[in-house]
Formats: structure tokens, C-alpha cells, sequence
């Protein structure tokens, strides 16, 4: 790995592989479908092997669509909390089945949607909130995704042939939170279930996380498709590279606050790993423990101008010095997604682990900065 430009994030694909295997185990025993949700992981090299395991992918949009048609066979989901008109007829064209987040949207595009041959769901919210609020909880109250109880319009529902409910409602949680959603979405919608072909239980299950509960998660599963004679889709997008991706970074300098020492790495939160600043989030680092914990501790910051582009506070075993390689760990998910040029820092690479051989697939420069901007 030293022979690695960094910053640079490394996927293992066995790795991958092992936790597809874990997914397909869950489909193949309950019958389900399970998709990849790209707005966690979209590393495309790779769509051939997932989509050999997997029974598609999802969107959030046109890009996504149009990423996953080219590079993935399977089907194509999309959903939106609102779509552009100068964008829906491709998406149209493209997807095999499309959510929308209202009863205005749908009035809206659902005809466009049904003559492409396109399935059509509506996404709904079962106020039935498992996190307590805050930014990635999509029942918080106020929220504005999906439809509660008490706006759904059951006229309207029939009127336009929707085929399929989707809910969304979980994030990096187990199965028993989805035992208790399930209960508050049922009691809310299992009036209208009648006709429906699918349903679509959403991402957020850590389905390949050691501890998780996947007997109950198939129980939940085939009792659903068993009592209301629908197909269940589960679209997870971090159980697909859980654990499975890293982010190479080297010290580029250690300066010193008053009893702190600092260490600044080639790598940013704020530009390549957003969600420590968003969750906020403490990623793993290899060979490292919490603060105090070894006898060497480390602020460790990026090279942005902004104050508060910190990583965390780590230890270690021996003090640090410039041009040390530090790797942090679980990089894969919800990191080269969100990735941005701030301050005009460069893009990490992007390489693959294979067979424990490290391969470089994509280098970003200048131009890839400039690119965006006018």
C-alpha cells in the first residue's frame, strides 16, 4: 500500500464480495429483492460483480439512474423528493420503477411513468422515529419525506394505479428497529395494501454488520410477502461496502497549540470524509486508540483553511512524524460520494485491493477542480 498516492481511498473486493454473499444468502432464503442504493456507494468498477449478486440498483435522481443503466444490469429504481421537469422523460425511459414523495408529483408524471412501462410507488412516512431526530432521520417531526396518514389520499392512490408503498426510515440499525417500524407503518397503511404488487422496506439495515439480527429480519421479510402477496425490496447502500473500503492519508506537518499536539494530514474532513463534521463521526484509524488511551495523542486536522476541519482526537503508540502513513478504516460508504474541492484540495485517489495487490483505477487533478467550476 505504500505504493499508493495519497490521499487515496482503497476498496478490497474480497471484502465486497463477502458481504454480497451475506445479501444474496438474505434474498435467496426469503425471496426478496435486494438493491444497491448508490447514494452510498457508487463506485462503478464494481457494479458488474454487485450486480451479479444483487437485484439492481437505486437512484435519487438522474445521474444516479443513468449511472446505474450503464454500468449495472438489474432493475432501476428512483426515488426524489421532487423531480425536474427537464429531467423526468429520461428518467422515465430508464428506470423500471419510480417513487415519488406526493400525491402532486404523482398527479403530475404519473402518466409519463406509466406510458414508458415504468412501476409506480409512493414514498410514505410512518412517524415512527428510531433515532431520536437530527439530520438523517426521515420521521422527525416536520420532515419532508413521504407522505404521512394523515395527507394520503387513498383516491387518488387508486386513480393513478400505484402498484408500490416505499418507506425509509432507518440509518446504520439493526432489525429490531425494523420490527417496530414495520409495526407503526402496518397499522398506519395495511388498509390500502390491497392490489399491491411491492413494497419496499428502504436502506439503513446494517445487514452485514457482525451483531445483526438476520433471522428477524427474514421473518419480517416473508411474513410480509406471505400476508399481503407483495414483493419486498430492501435497498441498503452501506451493508454493501461495510468495512469493506480505507482511506490512506500521509502527515504532512505536527505543530503544537499549547498542550496539544496537532498533526496535519494530506487528507480533509471537510473535503473528503463530510459526514465526521455532519454526524458528527469518528472514523476507526488502524493502530490507533481513543484519546489518552496510548501513550501519544494527536489532534489530527486537514489542510483547509476551516477551523473545524478535524478528524479527531487519536493515540498511539509512538509519537508521530512527518511522512507517516496513517490508514483510517470503513472509508468505503458515504465518503467518495461526498467528496468536494473546498479550499481547492484535490480528490483522493481511488485504487481497489485484489488478491492483497493494490490497484490504482482513478487519479484526479487540477482539471477535475477547475471542471466545476467557471
Amino acid at each position: 500500500m505504500n505504493s499508493l498516492p495519497t490521499p487515496c481511498f482503497l476498496v478490497d473486493t474480497d471484502l465486497i464480495e463477502r458481504n454480497l454473499q451475506i445479501l444474496r444468502g438474505v434474498a435467496d432464503r426469503t425471496g426478496c429483492k435486494i438493491l444497491l442504493a448508490q447514494k452510498a456507494f457508487s463506485m462503478y468498477v464494481l457494479y458488474p460483480l454487485i450486480g451479479s449478486y444483487l437485484a439492481g440498483a437505486t437512484a435519487s435522481g438522474l445521474y444516479e439512474a443513468k449511472l446505474a443503466r450503464e454500468h449495472m444490469l438489474g432493475e432501476n429504481h428512483v426515488f426524489s423528493a421532487a423531480y425536474r421537469p427537464d429531467e423526468f422523460d429520461e428518467i422515465a425511459d430508464i428506470c423500471s420503477h419510480i417513487i415519488f414523495n406526493s400525491f402532486a408529483q404523482l398527479e403530475r408524471y404519473a402518466e409519463v411513468a406509466r406510458s414508458k412501462g415504468a412501476s409506480i410507488g409512493l414514498r410514505v412516512n410512518p412517524e415512527h422515529s428510531t433515532q431520536g431526530g437530527g439530520i438523517y432521520d426521515p420521521c422527525a417531526p416536520g420532515s419532508r419525506l413521504g407522505i404521512t396518514r394523515d395527507e394520503f389520499d387513498p383516491a387518488l392512490f387508486n386513480q393513478y394505479g400505484v402498484e408500490g408503498l416505499h418507506f425509509h426510515t432507518l440509518c446504520e440499525q439493526n432489525a429490531d428497529d425494523l420490527l417496530t417500524t414495520l409495526a407503526a407503518f402496518e397499522e398506519k397503511f395495511a388498509g390500502i395494501f390491497s392490489g399491491l404488487k411491492w413494497l419496499n422496506l428502504g436502506g439503513g439495515h446494517h445487514i452485514t454488520r457482525a451483531d445483526y439480527d438476520i433471522p428477524a429480519l427474514e421473518s419480517c421479510v416473508c411474513r410480509l410477502q406471505e400476508k399481503y402477496g407483495v414483493q419486498v425490496y430492501l435497498e441498503p447502500g452501506e451493508a454493501i461496502a461495510l468495512n469493506a473500503g480505507y482511506l490512506i492519508t500521509t502527515v504532512l506537518d505536527i505543530v503544537r497549540n499549547g498542550g496539544t499536539e496537532i498533526a496535519i494530514l494530506d487528507t480533509s474532513a471537510a473535503c473528503h470524509m463530510p459526514d465526521v463534521l455532519e454526524g458528527p463521526y469518528r472514523p476507526p484509524l488502524q493502530g490507533a486508540g481513543q484519546s489518552g488511551e496510548k501513550p501519544h495523542t494527536y489532534r489530527l486536522g486537514g489542510p483547509t483553511c476551516l477551523a473545524g476541519d478535524i478528524i479527531g482526537d487519536y493515540s498511539f503508540d509512538a509519537p508521530l512524524k512527518v511522512g507517516d502513513r496513517l490508514c483510517f478504516e470503513d472509508m468505503a460508504i458515504y465518503s467518495m460520494v461526498k467528496t468536494n474541492t473546498f479550499n481547492g484540495v484535490g480528490l483522493p485517489g481511488i485504487a481497489l485491493l485484489e488478491n492483497g495487490v493494490p490497484r490504482i483505477v482513478k487519479t484526479f487533478g487540477y482539471e477535475d477542480f477547475k471542471g466545476r467550476l467557471s
